[in-house]
C-alpha cells in the first residue's frame, strides 16, 4: 500500500486571509516502509513575508523570490501524490491551504477523506499529553536534534517515523529465528512454569482414587499395562 507523508510551510495561518504556501515536502511509505522516493519544492508566495511567519521557518521572501510559483509545480506535486492517501499532522491546516492553492489555479481540489490525520491519532492513543510532532519525537525516542527551524522535508521525515510508530513500530520482543543462540539460562515460552506458592489441593475423592487404582490393575491382569 502506497501512502505519502506530507508537510507543509506557509506565509501564516489562514489561506482566505491572503497567506500563501511557501514550502511542501512529501515522502513516499510503501506496505509502512520508507521508500527514499520524496516531492521537495519551494514557492514563491508573490508576498510578503510576515516576521511571525519566518520566525517558525527561517524563509524570507527574498530568498523565495526566484522560486517557482504554486501554477509551475502543481502537476508535478499531484503526479507525485498520485491517489495515494496522505499522512499530515493537523491534516486540516495543510489541506486547507492545498485546497486553497488548487483552487486559485483552477484545479480541483483533493478530498478531505484522504488525510490520515496523525494529530487525531496520537489524540486517541495518549489522551491529555502533548501531540506535537517534537513532543512527540521525544516520546518515541526519535531524533529530532536538526529540528531548529520548520522545514516540510525535514519533518515530513520525522512525521513518517512517527506515524509508523503510532501504527505499531517494531516489536522487538517478536523473535521469529528458529536459530537464535540462547544464553545460560534462558527458557522458552513453552517451558517456563509458574510456581504455585501453594499446591492446589486434589479434587479426587478416596472412592474415585479405588475404582482408578482397580482400573489400572485390570489392564496389567490382561497383558495391556506392565507391572
Amino acid at each position: 500500500m502506497r501512502q505519502i507523508v506530507l508537510d507543509t510551510e506557509t506565509t501564516g495561518l489562514s489561506p482566505q486571509g491572503g497567506d500563501r504556501l511557501v514550502e511542501i515536502g512529501c515522502l513516499e511509505i510503501i506496505n509502512q516502509v520508507t521508500t527514499g522516493e520524496h516531492f521537495h519544492v519551494y514557492i514563491n508566495p508573490e508576498r510578503d513575508m510576515p516576521e511571525e511567519a519566518f520566525k517558525v521557518h527561517g524563509l524570507s521572501a527574498a530568498f523565495l523570490s526566484d522560486k517557482p510559483r504554486f501554477v509551475e509545480i502543481v502537476d508535478d506535486f499531484m503526479a507525485f501524490i498520485g491517489e495515494a492517501p496522505l499522512v499530515i499532522h493537523n491534516a486540516s491546516f495543510d489541506m486547507g491551504f492545498i485546497n486553497h492553492e488548487l483552487k486559485m489555479v483552477g484545479h480541483p481540489a483533493i478530498e478531505q477523506t484522504r488525510a490520515i490525520d496523525t494529530l487525531l491519532i496520537a489524540r486517541k492513543r495518549f489522551p491529555g499529553a502533548q501531540n506535537s510532532l517534537d513532543a512527540l519525537c521525544r516520546r518515541f525516542g526519535i531524533d529530532n536534534s536538526n529540528r531548529v527551524k520548520h522545514g516540510a522535508l525535514l519533518d515530513s521525515e520525522l512525521l513518517a517515523e512517527v506515524y509508523l510508530e503510532l501504527m505499531g513500530g517494531r516489536q522487538p520482543g517478536l523473535v521469529l529465528d528458529a536459530n537464535l543462540e540462547r544464553r545460560p539460562g534462558d527458557v522458552g515460552p513453552m517451558e517456563r512454569k509458574a510456581a504455585r506458592p501453594v499446591p492446589l489441593p486434589s479434587r479426587l475423592t478416596e472412592s474415585e482414587r479405588a475404582a482408578h487404582a482397580s482400573f489400572v490393575e485390570s489392564l496389567a491382569d490382561g497383558g495391556l499395562w506392565p507391572k
